[in-house]
């Protein structure tokens, strides 16, 4: 059982800036897919990215540009970074894990359904 606690939401003005964090509680051998979502009230869970170990991040096609997702593989802690807020990046933010190879994990950014363990969320509400 993997479990993950995001933290990091709150309420933010249009065109400001967070950074949500998903610390990984327990400790996972192997390779993992970790991956960041969303939900916004009334819509379907959407993806925003996936890493894993040190490769680099791959995004969801609607998510470029303002999302950045990073770790800390000391620490064990995933991070997205997200720029220039808009009212419609309202949403709960998600972060995900399964246990997978690279191969598989580099197309899952709009999977969320392939993906095993999931924390609580964190809520980002943006005002105009």
């Amino acid at each position: 059982q993997v479990q993950l606690v995001e933290s990091g939401g709150g309420s933010v003005q249009a065109g400001g800036s967070l950074q949500l964090s998903c610390a990984v509680t327990t400790y996972i051998v192997g390779i993992y897919c970790m991956g960041w979502f969303r939900q916004a009230p009334g819509k379907e869970r959407e993806g925003i990215g996936v890493i894993a170990n040190d490769y680099s991040p791959m995004y969801a096609e609607s998510a470029k540009g303002r999302f950045t997702i990073s770790q800390d593989n000391t620490k064990n802690i995933l991070y997205l970074q997200i720029t220039s807020l808009k009212p419609e990046d309202t949403a709960m933010y998600y972060c995900a894990a399964t246990r997978a190879s690279w191969l598989w994990c580099r197309s899952r950014s709009d999977k969320p359904h392939d993906f095993t363990y999931w924390g609580q969320g964190t809520q980002v509400t943006v005002s105009s």
